[in-house]
């Protein structure tokens, strides 16, 4: 299917170069106060985790900006809402506790990375300080940083993503519903199904 593969890292260098001594030196072991800002104000992050295999799962999380909490320079948590209890990315930490996030912040271009190892906790007293309307997650996602970085804004300038006037037209993508439907399949369940599930699951399932 694919030719001409690069293989190791010396033919990838003489295709790339070097990292300029400012890409080196950006990455840090903990997070300062600029690092505490941006997550701060950061409504959305992803969160990549990988099973013991090395099969990979990134998953969305977000809610009101500040919603992951820093605990110190090296600690951070993030809860875990409602969700399909497929439990892919926590399936994946119980086997193995690397992980990575991507914070966003609306309008801005740089994203803030952060590495570390995670566990999975339901420290009470920890949740406690998580709830939105009244509704305490279940469990949280601690995460022990070892390494963090700001990413810069090139991907976002490309793809035009925070500019309204360039989002691509959408009307021939047909609904969530529909793409569940025609992959998932259930006998007897047809798209208004589908959309009434969706619709429920939006309005009574957040948390």
């Amino acid at each position: 299917m694919f030719r001409d593969l690069i293989t190791d890292e010396k033919d990838l260098r003489a295709l790339l170069g070097s990292p300029s001594e400012v890409a080196l030196k950006k990455q840090i072991p903990r997070l300062d106060e600029h690092c505490r800002a941006f997550i701060a104000h950061a409504p959305f992050v992803a969160l990549a985790t990988a099973d013991g295999a090395g099969h990979c799962d990134v998953s969305p999380k977000g809610d009101p900006a500040g919603f992951v909490r820093v605990i110190d320079d090296t600690h951070l948590v993030v809860p875990d809402r409602p969700g399909n209890k497929r439990l892919d990315g926590l399936r994946n930490i119980l086997a193995n506790p690397h992980v990575a996030l991507l914070f966003l912040v609306p309008e801005r271009g740089e994203t803030l990375r952060v590495n570390g190892r995670a566990c999975i906790t339901r420290d009470p007293d920890l949740l406690g300080t998580m709830a939105v309307d009244g509704k305490v997650p279940s469990l949280a996602i601690g995460v022990e940083v070892e390494e963090v970085f700001l990413h810069c804004a090139k991907a976002f300038k490309r793809s035009g993503l925070w500019e309204p006037a360039r989002w691509p037209d959408i009307s021939g993508l047909v609904s969530s519903a529909k793409i569940f439907h025609d992959q998932v399949k259930i006998p007897g369940m047809t798209v208004e199904d589908y959309e009434r599930r969706l619709a429920t699951g939006y309005r009574t399932g957040l948390y």
